[in-house]
């Protein structure tokens, strides 16, 4: 079964990028050697879907930073878009989320690390989020791009843990309840 996972970092009013997608807010935050998962959270999943806003952003970075499969939801860009060596790494796709999750299944993905604030929503809203850990940045930044938008229902969530750092992060790791 396919399982959808979250692992984003959210300022203390909400949001994920500023309005361009810039993450200096993040970059600036002195959280010096404190580790808070990443790397196992990757080393957990089989492949990541993300929108165009994170592409680009990811693609400013100095390196690729994803050793996994990368699919991108985008109804323009193309492989066109992306630097030559990047063509092998990434896929496009248009489908809706359970489309995409379907044919994740007929992969053989089973993990599935759901980024950037517009698609975790509609992610979110189709119901194939499993869990999320969401790692509080003390800053406020005042406007940017939400993590959660406006949804039609409650989405009921348990905490499992909460794990505060001395930078004044907290790392919040939630389970999506079902109905």
């Amino acid at each position: 079964m396919t399982t959808g996972h979250i692992m984003m970092a959210m300022t203390l009013d909400g949001f994920v990028a500023r309005k361009d997608h810039a993450l200096d807010w993040l970059f600036k935050q002195p959280s010096g050697n404190e580790d808070h998962g990443f790397v196992e959270f990757m080393d957990s999943v089989d492949v990541l879907v993300m929108g165009t806003g994170s592409l680009r952003t990811v693609l400013g970075f100095d390196m690729w930073p994803y050793d996994k499969p990368v699919v991108v939801l985008s109804r323009s860009m193309t492989k066109d878009d992306l630097p030559s060596d990047l063509r092998d790494k990434v896929e496009f796709s248009t489908a809706a989320p359970k489309d995409l999750w379907e044919s994740f299944a007929e992969r053989g993905f089973e993990r599935v690390y759901v980024d950037g604030g517009a698609i975790i929503q509609s992610f979110l809203k189709a119901g194939l989020i499993n869990d999320m850990k969401v790692s509080m940045i003390p800053i406020l930044i005042g406007d940017g791009i939400r993590i959660f938008g406006d949804i039609d229902h409650d989405i009921d969530l348990e905490l499992q843990s909460a794990t505060s750092f001395p930078s004044g992060l907290v790392d919040l790791v939630y389970r999506v309840k079902t109905a």
